[in-house]
């Protein structure tokens, strides 16, 4: 009598794909594709109504609670946005842990400045470029962004501190350039915890900047070179010094690769000739007298 087979867990335990959920995540992929320019306006209508008050903390009852009201119905925006992207996606507890901050803004309203990194992302990911010469133009639209959003959040987090000296948005203004600058000159310093850790997301900011262009410009040049005619392609100087002309990184055009392998041809034809007179005179001694 034979036994059955122990029945198996599904692979992943409780990441294992929701019943009917499309393995490959099409669902989701969709849905991101259809709301990434609603939600990219839904975040510069968040980015706004926070900078307002900050920006002008002069204004009326009536312009704050209009902003106020803004704010309130983008956080419900964002959250319906992540509940559907939680259920759309083929393994929902996989995207939950690798989406901690959305997470955070929803479950803890106060953190809802916080959404303004995603505002910084989404508004990267709608001006995205594919071609590398427009990646310094992506890069500084990022980091427009980043200078703006970290000093509204810091001029917010400093204004209430009775020993901060960042108390309007110029000075905030100011204080992010210098940081996203790694300047650093010091006149303009966070005191609270919150603007100290600002503080620290616009130096990363800088030196990912900094690495941006210059692996951009290092590129750029690299293909130059490449792309650029040696001094034996095709004319009389062809020869040895064509072949010097491969740029350094092993970047070769088609014309280098058919002026190297017309070398290795007669480097081919030269040490068959030797060959053929070294055998001739192994035949004929008398040649050698």
């Amino acid at each position: 009598m034979s036994s059955m087979p122990p029945a198996v867990p599904p692979a992943g335990g409780s990441d294992a794909a929701k019943p009917g959920a499309d393995p490959g995540g099409t669902r989701l992929r969709r849905w991101q594709a259809a709301t990434e320019w609603p939600l990219t306006a839904v975040a510069l209508l968040f980015l706004v109504a926070y900078g307002v008050p900050i920006a002008f903390p002069g204004v009326g009852p009536a312009a704050r609670a209009a902003c106020a009201g803004v704010l309130a119905l983008t956080w419900a925006v964002f959250v319906a946005d992540y509940v559907v992207r939680v259920f759309l996606a083929p393994h929902s507890w996989r995207y939950v842990r690798r989406h901690p901050l959305e997470l955070a803004v929803v479950v803890v309203p106060v953190l809802r400045p916080l959404l303004l990194i995603s505002v910084v992302a989404r508004l990267n990911q709608a001006r995205r470029m594919r071609l590398r010469g427009k990646v310094v133009r992506f890069a500084a639209t990022g980091t427009a962004l980043l200078v703006l959003v970290g000093a509204l959040v810091v001029t917010q987090a400093e204004r209430r501190s009775p020993e901060a000296n960042i108390t309007d948005v110029g000075e905030g203004l100011w204080w992010a350039m210098v940081t996203i600058a790694t300047v650093g000159y010091g006149d303009y310093t966070p005191v609270t915890p919150l603007g100290r850790v600002v503080a620290v997301g616009m130096m990363l900011g800088g030196v990912a900047l900094l690495g941006v262009v210059t692996a951009t410009l290092s590129s750029w040049l690299v293909e130059r070179v490449a792309a650029a005619p040696g001094p034996g392609a095709g004319g009389p100087d062809a020869g040895s010094a064509g072949a010097a002309e491969v740029p350094v990184g092993g970047v070769v055009t088609p014309a280098q690769v058919a002026l190297l392998m017309g070398e290795v041809e007669a480097l081919r034809a030269e040490l068959a000739e030797a060959r053929r007179r070294a055998e001739d005179q192994r035949a004929d001694p008398a040649d050698e007298d």
